[in-house]
């Protein structure tokens, strides 16, 4: 997969560790879904994202119909960032980007911010 880190992220969190940031609309932090999710994967290297992986079979259908999600970790309310963080053996102040979602196929998403 060329957009995205699913397979070769820099670190993970289980789905339901990452509980505090669902649902993404309602994070005060810089968000991008979809097309800007994809441009700003592509421009961070593997090693500096986090990715949001399933734990079963529930929260795998939940994040395969979730959009693809960029969430800057910078941004995020130091109430999230220490939640995620209790659950992981690292420390996410050293990467960049949590990942929700992948992209599904090889299809370009084309904007109409492209046709200027």
């Amino acid at each position: 997969m060329s957009v995205g880190h699913y397979y070769d992220a820099g670190g993970y969190v289980d789905h339901g560790d990452a509980s505090t940031l669902f649902p993404v609309e309602s994070l005060s932090g810089e968000v991008q879904q979809y097309r800007d999710a994809e441009i700003r994967l592509q421009s961070v290297a593997s090693e500096k994202v986090i990715v949001v992986s399933p734990t079963g079979l529930a929260s795998s259908y939940f994040l395969t119909q979730h959009p693809l999600t960029a969430i800057e970790i910078k941004s995020l309310p130091d109430m999230v960032r220490t939640s995620v963080e209790n659950h992981t053996e690292f420390q996410i102040s050293e990467f960049d980007v949590i990942q929700i979602g992948r992209r599904m196929s090889n299809i370009q998403n084309k904007s109409l911010s492209e046709f200027k």
